[in-house]
């Protein structure tokens, strides 16, 4: 390996940042001899603070938070960029690759964080009536609101602290859904009695985890992906070194799918792949026609794309 410096790009929010910096760390010790750098790079949606994620239109590009990033390496000014896997589009521009996943795969459940008056409850299904939620994602309004069709679902937008801030000062928002990955790279922790701790935590909010079985995570969740030049064979032997096998074939079969369906990352689409006892399983429910439709199935790991497009038929 050539002794010349590798970029690391990544965006600059706090969550991006812990997750560069994590890859930065795992970099360092595992290629000692090799001269590693961030490089902090404003996507379009940082700047588009105020575009509605629930309403996805023409009008909103693809790759939100990663066109920036991938336009620094087909430029030369990276060489790895680091993605949370579920901003990076299924089709990636000429050129560049999927070259793996940092680790294994954080907890790609969902938690949903409410007021206290609300009493601490495990289910969707046992809240009381007519909760108002807050959520920018397409994929969990679909699912709340097939679960509790009582429930009214708003928007929201920012970083953790600000739609933990938007939570606790804004009385008619009953409780929003975060993805717990991302809580815990940020060092929120959820405690035994189901309170959110933390920085810049209001006090008085409470927190549960919601089963997969209520509410299946969107393709990528809880996965850093690693993008890279296809004819770079420096990062990929890096990538190669950080890449966790069983989580990378998860996501491949779960990004099998969402190409396979048509959509992006901003789809009302949830999937959940998983492997055990050396077989890769995968859940998935899709919200693209007039009533949800939900598929599974199971194959070997080697077969991670295949399965992702024949679960993907059976949702068609």
């Amino acid at each position: 390996m050539s002794a010349q410096p590798i970029f690391i790009a990544t965006r600059g929010s706090a969550l991006a940042l812990a997750q560069a910096n994590m890859v930065l760390a795992e970099c360092r010790k595992k290629f000692p001899n090799l001269v590693f750098e961030l490089k902090i790079i404003k996507s379009t949606g940082d700047k588009l603070q105020t575009a509605s994620m629930s309403k996805p239109d023409a009008s909103l590009p693809k790759g939100l938070f990663t066109k920036e990033l991938e336009m620094a390496l087909l430029k030369s000014k990276a060489d790895l960029a680091v993605h949370s896997l579920k901003d990076l589009p299924t089709e990636l521009p000429e050129g560049l690759t999927l070259g793996g996943v940092a680790g294994k795969r954080a907890d790609v459940r969902d938690a949903l964080i409410y007021r206290a008056a609300i009493k601490p409850k495990t289910k969707l299904a046992d809240l009381p009536h007519g909760l108002t939620i807050a959520t920018s994602s397409t994929r969990r309004k679909a699912q709340i609101l097939a679960l509790r069709p009582d429930f009214k679902v708003v928007e929201i937008r920012g970083n953790v602290p600000t739609r933990l801030k938007k939570l606790a000062g804004q009385p008619e928002i009953c409780a929003t859904v975060l993805a717990t990955a991302g809580l815990s790279r940020l060092h929120y922790m959820i405690t035994a009695g189901g309170r959110l701790k933390g920085v810049e935590v209001p006090s008085g909010l409470g927190v549960t985890i919601l089963d997969t079985s209520e509410m299946l995570p969107c393709v990528g969740q809880g996965a850093i992906g690693l993008e890279i030049r296809g004819n770079d064979d420096r990062a990929a032997e890096i990538c190669r070194s950080l890449n966790d096998e069983d989580t990378f074939r998860s996501v491949v079969a779960e990004r099998a799918l969402l190409r396979a369906l048509g959509g992006g990352c901003q789809m009302p689409i949830g999937a959940h792949a998983w492997v055990e006892a050396g077989e890769l399983h995968l859940r998935a429910v899709s919200f693209l026609t007039e009533k949800p439709r939900r598929a599974e199935g199971k194959t070997s790991p080697a077969e991670a794309a295949a399965l992702g497009q024949r679960v993907a038929a059976q949702l068609m």
